[in-house]
């Protein structure tokens, strides 16, 4: 019987073949046929099923010709063609990447993992058809670039489908398959470029959308990205990309900006040609065709071996300058954009957060800004003792990913016609009493890199499929609805208010957001202290690193 999601990941790399042998996941049957099916897409024919809520589901169709063997380092090929109807009932394997453990916070199930991998998942109202044009949702996951999946439960796309629109999550190359650059891979590319391979792989997924959508009652023309961390960073370069331009319509980003903030430094291409020079040495191949004979466990032992990192790049290609300056050029695609971040999100774990006396908030400040203290101090007051941790927790706040969505906003603001909207989110998730994590710290977690997802997309029963780590109480299932009603209303009009919440358009002049926390409420920003941080760098070591890390986040 097929599920709502299917999961399957072991524990290791070189694991991951053997396991796939031993300890295969179950044949997945149709749970019923739908009526209509097959669909024709790129490709061939496709099917679903009808999934226990009630909503239709099409699992694994594939966009793009597997990345592997010559395709491996090259753009993303068309798919295939296949004979006969592919059944599209079980979720295909996430891209190569480290696997989870199920001790962590966000273990969500095993899961597969292999080059082959671009595949997208579907979900569609029961009723859904030809000629509906409902909005279309499309989500692109996080995981630093380095890892994530669109099969995990954390995002599927039941709690949103089940609202009205088109869901659709697909895969896209990570690590070392999916941003190494090489001046071979440069010169045979036909652009000049190589290196954002999964930034190329996205743009596959959403001209498939374009392309097919209609199809399942989608509206082409009407298409909402949704995306967290490395997934709302993909967003934000999407919409500065040429390669991008119509393919969607708004925008909607949690905890990732690329402007300013974590993350946002984005490499040269010649630089990133020379870690794929050292990686082709630390594999002792004589050309790249020699590297993409290599099975894909030996190419990421010889990277982790020769210390070779690979991370966006800009390629000339697919993104001809820095974010920044596409943006302050008004060449950005200029569409209505949602974007924010969590108190505790990565980034705000900085050193004043420690102090609870004026003078411990005084020498952390010293540490983190030297010369600069006095006009921090001045932009984050604390007179007395009782101050501290507010002005402290106003400073991490606008650091760290904060920062990134606030400079996303602004930058949409000063140059674009299209509106923009800021959140905050600072909700405590309601942990079971007990529950312990290897990478999670329920006590101080607050609300974490990652703890809006579930709101946003109404999928907070994901944190129980095995065991009980949440005790959901009914102000979170009403903020959930609350919160996925804006997604909803966003992707059907462009406009993110509704009759229970208003969001305000920013306004550089007059800085002002919703937090979603304990109570809904409009929060005036302190311009004078986010101008002070986003101009003015901290000492290396002022801060104590970010909150949340990979299995408290993505």
């Amino acid at each position: 019987m097929i599920a709502e999601s299917t999961y399957w990941r072991g524990a290791t790399f070189g694991a991951v073949l053997l396991a796939a042998l031993v300890c295969a996941a179950p044949a997945q049957v149709t749970l019923k046929p739908i009526e209509k099916d097959p669909i024709r897409v790129d490709g061939g024919l496709v099917s679903g099923t009808y999934l226990k809520s009630g909503l239709k589901a099409y699992f694994g169709i594939p966009f793009a010709a597997p990345p592997i063997r010559e395709n491996r380092w090259r753009e993303p090929q068309p798919v295939p063609s296949w004979e006969g109807v592919l059944t599209a009932n079980k979720m295909q394997p996430e891209c190569y990447q480290t696997l989870r453990s199920n001790n962590i916070n966000h273990y969500f199930g095993d899961e597969a993992a292999a080059e082959d991998c671009l595949y997208l998942n579907l979900w569609a109202p029961a009723t859904a058809k030809t000629g509906d044009k409902l909005p279309v949702l499309v989500w692109i996951y996080g995981g630093g670039f380095t890892g994530g999946s669109s099969s995990m439960a954390l995002y599927g796309g039941q709690g949103l489908a089940r609202k009205g629109v088109i869901y659709v999550g697909f895969n896209y190359r990570l690590g070392i398959f999916g941003f190494l650059a090489h001046p071979e891979a440069t010169r045979e590319s036909g652009h000049n470029a190589s290196g954002d391979w999964g930034f190329l792989d996205q743009v596959a997924a959403l001209k498939w959308v374009s392309r097919n959508i209609a199809k399942f009652g989608g509206d082409p023309n009407n298409v909402m990205l949704i995306g967290q961390s490395a997934g709302s960073m993909s967003i934000n370069y999407l919409q500065a990309s040429p390669l991008a331009r119509g393919l969607f319509q708004k925008a909607f980003g949690m905890s990732g900006g690329t402007i300013k903030g974590p993350g946002s430094e984005t490499g040269k291409l010649a630089d990133a040609e020379a870690q794929g020079v050292t990686l082709q040495q630390a594999m002792k191949a004589a050309s790249l065709g020699a590297m993409r004979t290599f099975s894909p466990d030996k190419v990421t032992a010889a990277a982790q071996t020769a210390g070779v990192r690979a991370s966006p790049t800009v390629d000339g290609y697919y993104l001809p300058q820095h974010t920044g300056e596409i943006f302050a050029a008004g060449r950005q695609n200029d569409l209505p954009i949602v974007v924010g971040s969590t108190s505790n999100d990565l980034g705000t774990n900085i050193a004043v957060r420690d102090a609870t006396t004026v003078a411990e908030y005084k020498d952390a400040a010293t540490r983190m800004y030297g010369p600069n203290t006095a006009a921090f101090l001045a932009a984050f007051p604390a007179a007395t003792d009782a101050d501290v941790k507010a002005a402290a927790d106003q400073a991490a706040i606008a650091s760290g990913m904060g920062l990134g969505a606030r400079t996303w906003a602004k930058a949409q603001a000063a140059t674009g016609k299209a509106p923009a909207y800021l959140f905050r989110f600072s909700r405590t998730q309601p942990y079971a009493p007990g529950v312990v994590f290897a990478d999670h710290d329920p006590k101080t977690a607050g609300a974490y890199h990652t703890g809006d997802v579930p709101y946003w997309l109404d999928t907070q029963d994901a944190f129980n499929m095995f065991r009980v780590t949440r005790n959901w109480e009914g102000y979170d299932r009403d903020l959930a609805a609350k919160m996925s009603d804006i997604v909803i209303a966003f992707a059907k009009t462009g406009n993110p208010g509704t009759p229970a919440v208003k969001l305000v358009r920013y306004n550089a002049a007059d800085e002002q957001l919703v937090e979603f926390g304990d109570a809904i409420r409009l929060v005036k920003l302190n311009t004078k202290g986010l101008d002070f941080i986003a101009d003015t760098p901290a000492a290396a070591g002022g801060g104590r690193g970010g909150r949340g890390g990979r299995g408290g986040g993505n």
